[in-house]
């Protein structure tokens, strides 16, 4: 069993090695998501915002011109530094980043509005601890915005994502399936719902560029992609050349009861 430790320690090793990679990733940058995050999160102006797991910083930037005050989080140094840099040349001065673990939250109970965790929730390895510490630090009323990548419900759909995504990245845990999200969300004292359904279409060669993925891996990768079924290269639209797939994402919006 991988142990929080090993998690935490690959994690900072494979996002400090690629952090100026997320800065400029497109789909992290501009993804319509971030917009969509933006809306359902209705800010009014007056919120305190944590961002968890922020990476280069991409959605505490694009909340905090809605919002009085955005701490983001990050466990890699490397992310943090990109972060404050990139608020730094677009002045910026309601949000911070520091560093920090999703599943120990530095901050005290029921001290922020709204938090908001996109795309790194399927690197934690106790993401239900992760979940009950956003609740633990929202107030009461408070909302989680949560967008990350998603299994299937189809286990053997699901067995097939999570090992392209483990081959890719070795700091990947599990892309959960939107129900096991819904239980989680729940057990932590959520009332949550799915808001939206969208796939990231990917570029076989600039997603596994930007992990540094392994040539050995790669070959993996192609020839999962290559010799899948009819079922597995429809439900992730396998493009052969140039090689790619989309990804499956969800959207869920949790007030604490």
């Amino acid at each position: 069993m991988t142990t929080s430790s090993s998690v935490t320690r690959s994690n900072r090793e494979q996002f400090g090695a690629a952090a100026s990679d997320y800065v400029v990733s497109s789909y992290h940058a501009t993804g319509p998501d971030l917009q969509t995050l933006v809306q359902v999160g209705a800010f009014t102006g007056g919120e305190r915002v944590l961002d968890v797991g922020t990476g280069a910083g991409h959605t505490a930037l694009a909340v905090a011109p809605h919002v009085a005050e955005v701490v983001g989080l990050d466990l890699t140094p490397e992310m943090v530094a990109s972060a404050t840099a990139l608020a730094g040349e677009r002045g910026l001065t309601n949000v911070t980043f520091r560093e920090g673990d999703a599943t120990a939250l530095p901050f005290a109970d029921a001290s922020f509005d709204i938090v908001t965790n996109r795309q790194s929730a399927h690197h934690y390895g106790d993401p239900a601890k992760a979940t009950a510490e956003s609740a633990r630090v929202l107030r009461p009323g408070g909302v989680f915005v949560l967008i990350d990548t998603i299994s299937p419900e189809d286990p053997a759909l699901d067995t097939y994502l999570n090992c392209v995504e483990l081959l890719r990245d070795a700091s990947h845990v599990r892309d959960w399936r939107p129900s096991e999200w819904l239980r989680m969300l729940d057990a932590a004292g959520f009332a949550a719902e799915v808001i939206d359904r969208f796939t990231i279409v990917l570029d076989g060669a600039d997603w596994t560029r930007r992990m540094r993925t392994p040539a050995t891996k790669v070959a993996m990768i192609r020839e999962l992609f290559a010799t899948g079924t009819v079922a597995q290269r429809a439900m992730f639209e396998v493009q052969d050349a140039p090689w790619g797939f989309t990804l499956p994402a969800a959207l869920f919006r949790a007030v604490k009861r």
